[in-house]
């Protein structure tokens, strides 16, 4: 009996060792876990966000023990920019939150330094099938694990005054289906310009700009994608590629002639005050429009503006980009991690994930969102802008591919000195091509003279 009441203490000790070792059991609701959340949402979207976490708080966060402590960072470049920090290991950087929004670019640092926490484990499989398989996809870094979650995402459709632009059509024939590709955009731009050229006789050369693009460099990209090609061999622009010359041809020759706004800035900036009647922006843009505009000398005007699906190049594949950030969470504890993985179940299941895009512009994760809600959403929703901009989401949905850009650490970098040499291209030969004009050159001429080796130079300069 002594000898096994003996191996009895060394077992119960062992026991006693074991579970003292081992990692928690879980969530407890009597000692909440408190977890730091970053996002970077300003105006109608933080008040959206702040609203669904304290219902979280209030909620689900109560059942299971996990309160959210959230922190505002105004523009998204100043968190990545902080996040950058982090990972460098800066003296004067902050202390990593527990969740945060993030591009996959910034993820990829931050898990070089494995500061992320891998987010395959919380959730199965049959889970993640329920987002869009490309949402997913997008958050899969390097080692083929999933850290950056999706939660909301944002494509480029345009938008269109639909005030501005009857006018024009009533008077020159002009139709809404010719702006479904971006060679009809670029014919309709400098018809346009000519038109409202034309509205004052008595001063020339003073026409409207048409159109302008909130990312030339995406325009780019989604364009080669269309026609089955790509604007970047590996992390080089393939500026030699046949396709690349269509993609130069219906930017370059309008922003010369007119046609197209030469403008780094939103595009909304030049929808406000008229300067434009469509663009190519993000969905999320679409809070930045009213139902006003104020012209110049101050007067105003009531207009409507109709959003249509992302343009394509003629005979090519309807294809749009995918934008936005997701959230990840920071490697700490077995107990943060765990809560982390509830928070993001609650904010992207289709009722929570829902609310949010139906006031922010973005697009929902789910596919039970898309083929389930949105019809709903649609109806309900009190903002008619909104209301047109999800339309034309679905349509993207059931019609498009979506297209994800790839990740290198230069690829902020290269697409920002593309947009600017762009711009400076476009810039100089408008102005040599006005010069011809005053000289008394032809317009055609004029335009041969000012484009001649413009597309030479500036694949020179990469």
């Amino acid at each position: 009996m002594k000898r096994f009441g003996g191996i009895f203490c060394v077992v119960l000790i062992m026991v006693t060792l074991l579970s003292g070792c081992s990692e928690p059991s879980g969530l407890d609701p009597k000692h909440p876990v408190t977890l730091t959340l970053w996002h970077n949402f300003g105006r109608q979207m933080q008040t959206t966000m702040d609203a669904l976490v304290d219902e979280f708080n209030g909620t689900v966060g109560k059942e299971n023990g996990v309160i959210l402590s959230v922190t505002s960072i105004s523009g998204s470049a100043s968190v990545q920019e902080k996040l950058t920090m982090i990972a460098a290991g800066d003296p004067g950087a902050p202390e990593m939150p527990d969740i945060t929004t993030c591009y996959p670019a910034t993820a990829s640092v931050l898990q070089a330094k494995e500061l992320l926490a891998p987010l395959d484990g919380p959730f199965t499989q049959e889970e993640l099938d329920a987002y869009l398989p490309r949402f997913v996809e997008e958050g899969r870094l390097d080692d083929g694990r999933l850290y950056v979650f999706p939660f909301a995402k944002s494509t480029e459709v345009l938008f269109v005054n639909q005030t501005l632009f009857d006018r024009f059509s009533q008077a020159v024939g002009v139709t809404l289906d010719s702006l479904s590709t971006f060679e009809g955009i670029a014919a309709a731009s400098m018809e346009y310009y000519q038109w409202t050229d034309g509205l004052t006789p008595d001063t020339a050369g003073d026409g409207k700009h048409f159109y302008t693009a909130d990312s030339l460099f995406n325009l780019a990209q989604v364009g080669m994608e269309q026609m089955g090609a790509s604007l970047l061999d590996g992390e080089s622009l393939a500026l030699d590629h046949p396709a690349y010359r269509r993609v130069w041809q219906a930017v370059f020759e309008p922003a010369v002639r007119g046609g197209y706004a030469i403008y780094d800035g939103y595009s909304s900036d030049l929808s406000k005050t008229g300067e434009i009647v469509c663009s190519t922006g993000s969905t999320a843009g679409i809070l930045f429009y009213g139902e006003e505009i104020t012209y110049p000398d101050n007067t105003t005007e009531q207009v409507e503006y109709t959003v249509l699906p992302f343009p394509t190049f003629q005979g090519g594949e309807k294809i749009a980009i995918q934008r936005g950030n997701g959230l990840v969470v920071a490697r700490s504890t077995p107990e943060k991690e765990q809560a982390a993985a509830v928070f993001l179940e609650w904010f992207t299941a289709p009722e929570q994930n829902m609310r949010f895009v139906a006031s922010t512009g973005y697009l929902p994760v789910t596919r039970s969102a898309f083929e389930e809600r949105m019809e709903q959403e649609i109806a309900a929703n009190e903002n008619v802008n909104i209301q047109k901009l999800l339309r034309a989401a679905m349509t993207v949905y059931e019609a498009y591919r979506f297209y994800v850009p790839p990740v290198f650490d230069a690829f902020n970098a290269v697409s920002s000195a593309y947009a600017e040499k762009l711009q400076t291209a476009a810039s100089e030969a408008r102005q040599e091509y006005l010069s011809l004009l005053e000289g008394g050159a032809a317009e055609e001429e004029a335009y041969r003279q000012a484009a001649a080796e413009r597309l030479e130079a500036f694949r020179s300069a990469w």
